[in-house]
């Protein structure tokens, strides 16, 4: 893996932060090199991993603004095996001060970006739950879009906000940008409304829904008071089980993609000069990689497992905003 995952949803309390900080470590548990960036002002994830954010020499408004290089800011985290970007309620004055400038202000976080991405194979981006300039800067840098939610209808209506904004920077400066998944926190299989929202995501985005479901569990909201990743202070509990999980399933995606690849380029050296080019598109057809086969395995809830599955879109699709529309639309109705 060598990717920029921005965490982002501008609805508050949807587990971003938590996602973004268990995550990171549960990665870094697979003998991954990983670094989090904290681009909110709350900065929750630099407390969450046990760094003091009243006590910053530099962080991530220096880097923002050009006062200081990226490896002179970053901090490592004794409880999680990976390398932290940290910021505090200074954070905010970066935004203000990004809005003043007219060229390149939603570039700054890529180009600070680049002379460190070769060192780490995962870089998870924690976006402050509003969609300003310190979320378009993430969107810009990201690679691909990693969206936690709640089952509910409220979140619903947050995810094709978050999806139009996607769609204009994907359009507009960042091309290769795209949703990494659509990931269900805090989730509880005793909801019927959480379990009727869970198989509506799963109908209409298919692969786009992590198979993982994060459930609720006391460790992992009490983990942030220890300042360390709920896999240091639980590593028995659901929690660190599920995203142990979600990190073995995201490891899966990626190599199931590039057996496609790997497949054609197996056919092409075995087919030589004079190979039908049908054969070797059979070929490569039959490596194709089957995209959600990954199960979540102890951390999957029960619930969400019998959710239905019609009408799945291809993994490669983008997930439409208008869907999401439409179906917070039917739920009010209902």
């Amino acid at each position: 893996m060598k990717r920029v995952i921005a965490v982002a949803n501008q609805k508050g309390g949807v587990g971003k932060t938590t996602t973004a900080v268990n995550l990171a470590a549960s990665l870094a548990a697979t003998r991954r090199r990983v670094l989090l960036m904290d681009l909110d002002p709350q900065g929750n994830a630099t407390m969450g991993s046990g760094v003091d954010k009243s006590q910053l020499a530099r962080g991530t408004l220096e880097v923002l603004l050009g006062e200081a290089e990226l490896t002179a800011a970053l901090c490592t985290v004794e409880h999680g095996g990976y390398a932290l970007l940290p910021a505090n309620q200074d954070l905010t004055s970066a935004e203000v001060r990004l809005l003043t400038q007219t060229v390149g202000r939603e570039t700054r976080l890529r180009r600070a970006l680049e002379p460190v991405r070769a060192a780490y194979d995962v870089i998870l981006i924690d976006c402050p739950p509003a969609l300003n300039m310190l979320t378009v800067n993430s969107l810009v840098a990201a690679d691909s879009v990693l969206i936690p939610m709640q089952c509910e209808y409220y979140a619903l209506e947050g995810l094709s906000a978050l999806l139009s904004t996607v769609e204009q920077i994907r359009v507009a400066v960042n091309p290769p940008l795209e949703i990494e998944g659509i990931l269900r926190t805090m989730f509880d299989p005793r909801n019927n409304l959480a379990n009727e929202v869970s198989a509506q995501l799963l109908m209409h985005f298919g692969d786009k829904v992590f198979r993982t479901v994060i459930p609720r569990n006391i460790r992992l909201a009490e983990a942030p008071s220890f300042g360390r990743p709920v896999l240091f202070h639980d590593k028995e509990s659901r929690g660190a089980l599920a995203y142990l999980a979600l990190a073995g399933e995201m490891i899966r995606r990626e190599e199931e993609a590039r057996q496609p690849a790997r497949a054609a380029s197996a056919a092409a050296d075995s087919a030589g000069p004079a190979a039908d080019p049908a054969a070797d598109s059979g070929a490569a057809d039959s490596g194709g990689a089957d995209f959600g086969g990954a199960d979540s395995g102890t951390a999957h809830s029960g619930a969400a497992t019998g959710s239905p599955r019609a009408a799945e879109p291809d993994a490669d699709s983008q997930v439409d905003p208008t869907q999401v529309r439409d179906l917070a639309a039917g739920g009010r109705a209902s």
